[in-house]
């Protein structure tokens, strides 16, 4: 091969790697399948979802500014699991995914925070307004502890994977939920912790349970209603009409009987 074609190939093979470099690969999305409210002990599945030419993904840990790889996952998928167990105060914090392709990794994901609880006693999740509402409406909870002093307070549905409310200003313990839907519907608890540890949270509240009702169920269940009751009423007077109809016939007929009786009779 001549010089020049050497050099040809090598500035090539320079700008192919170059432009490979330079591709963007897409953030990955990382979330949680079950609650990233995690009693202590317990467990939290992470998902790290990414692209199918991806064959190896990192979960790690932030703390401190620093990341702590706690797992790889090898295969090309779009999406790898992560389960940690044995939830406690070392593994409480902001997690982070990325994957590589090829050569390259990926940025890292945006954070997911898992907190673990029951380091604390519960405190009182209450509220002066019914729990049932209507879709539309809104509701209040006031959360508060008379044994510890928490800076800051949490709600979280039981069973629902999103992020809890929290409460921006500190030592108060006050949430407002609405406009609801039938999607608000379940049993919420409250939850208190110090600012110097956000990922330490205390035991939770008992449960105070929202119940949200269907309007467009409850109208259909009353228009039926009143159709199943001008049925019953049109069907008394249907039945008060023929009863009518047949008493007045055994009258006329025990007349006719009395009139041909007389009439024997009196031959």
């Amino acid at each position: 091969m001549a010089p020049q074609d050497t050099t040809f190939l090598c500035l090539a093979v320079f700008l192919g790697q170059t432009i490979w470099a330079q591709e963007e690969l897409p953030i990955p999305t990382i979330s949680a399948a079950t609650s990233p409210v995690v009693p202590w002990n317990g467990s939290v599945r992470i998902l790290c979802q990414g692209i199918p030419e991806a064959f190896l993904y990192q979960l790690s840990l932030m703390k401190n500014s620093t990341h702590t790889v706690i797992e790889k996952k090898l295969g090309f998928q779009k999406k790898a699991e992560f389960i940690i167990n044995h939830m406690n105060t070392t593994m409480a914090g902001g997690y982070q995914c990325q994957y590589k392709k090829k050569y390259h990794w990926s940025e890292w994901s945006k954070p997911l925070e898992v907190v673990v609880t029951g380091l604390y006693n519960k405190p009182v999740l209450s509220t002066d307004q019914s729990p049932v509402l209507i879709p539309g409406g809104n509701i209040s909870f006031q959360c508060s502890s008379a044994h510890t002093l928490f800076s800051r307070f949490s709600l979280a549905k039981e069973g629902d994977t999103s992020s809890p409310w929290h409460q921006p200003e500190e030592y108060q313990g006050n949430f407002s939920l609405g406009p609801v839907n039938a999607g608000f519907s379940g049993n919420y608890r409250c939850y208190g912790w110090h600012s110097s540890s956000p990922h330490v949270w205390s035991a939770p509240s008992n449960a105070l349970e929202i119940i949200v009702t269907d309007s467009s169920k409850q109208n259909s269940m009353m228009e039926n209603s009143i159709r199943m009751g001008m049925a019953g009423l049109v069907l008394l007077v249907l039945l008060v009409i023929l009863a009518e109809d047949w008493n007045s016939r055994r009258v006329s007929h025990k007349e006719d009987f009395q009139e041909l009786a007389a009439q024997r009779w009196s031959k």
